[in-house]
């Protein structure tokens, strides 16, 4: 066992493990009031509100809830789109039509997830986003985001810095998964900012 491991610093392993404890321990009313909340500060965002377009996610299970927000931009006229995983746990993507145009998919060995059923418009289509969402347990007073693991929203962010497109790189959390430190790795990219239902912090 390495010495992160024994307590001198905890890993992303176990801070996800941690985090995802504290989230199912969360109640319906807990996520849909945070949900309302979340919405209404994200939307005060001048990166949100003069978007033209917005890669986003339909968040699943105790995730602080992204539906309101989705509904809101889309009948703004934002054009919204939403990822659909891919085998190799890449991200294609596809158009929000709103909340009838969502599918359940399960997919082998995961969470079942809601997904665009839109025609598929390839990985590099969030090349066009001005805002990235990006789902996530943590992040720390650096913009260092903690990921589930799955290494999608990486590549998402390598295909975005190695086309050299620039969108402003948004998290939602819960207030208390704003910490003062997470593991960070050499490839690893800072937010710009974070919302949580109490308020917005900018980063970088």
């Amino acid at each position: 066992m390495s010495g992160t491991e024994t307590g001198e610093q905890p890993t992303k392993r176990t801070l996800r493990r941690d985090f995802l404890a504290v989230r199912s321990g969360l109640t319906g009313d807990d996520t849909r009031g945070a949900a309302v909340l979340l919405a209404e500060r994200a939307l005060e965002l001048a990166e949100l509100a003069e978007a033209r377009t917005v890669a986003a996610y339909v968040s699943v299970g105790s995730e602080p809830g992204t539906r309101v927000l989705l509904d809101t931009l889309h009948a703004r006229g934002t054009r919204v789109l939403l990822p659909v995983l891919l085998p190799d746990n890449d991200l294609d993507w596809a158009a929000y039509d709103g909340e009838g145009s969502l599918v359940r998919v399960r997919h082998q060995g995961k969470i079942e997830l809601l997904e665009p059923s839109g025609p598929r418009l390839g990985p590099a289509a969030v090349l066009a986003a001005d805002t990235v969402l990006l789902p996530g347990l943590a992040v720390d007073e650096r913009g260092m985001r903690l990921g589930r693991g799955g290494g999608s929203y990486d590549r998402v962010l390598a295909r975005l810095e190695l086309s050299g497109a620039d969108p402003a790189l948004v998290v939602l959390l819960y207030d208390s998964e704003v910490v003062a430190r997470i593991p960070a790795e050499a490839h690893d990219l800072p937010v710009h900012a974070v919302v949580t239902p109490s308020g917005v912090r900018r980063f970088r």
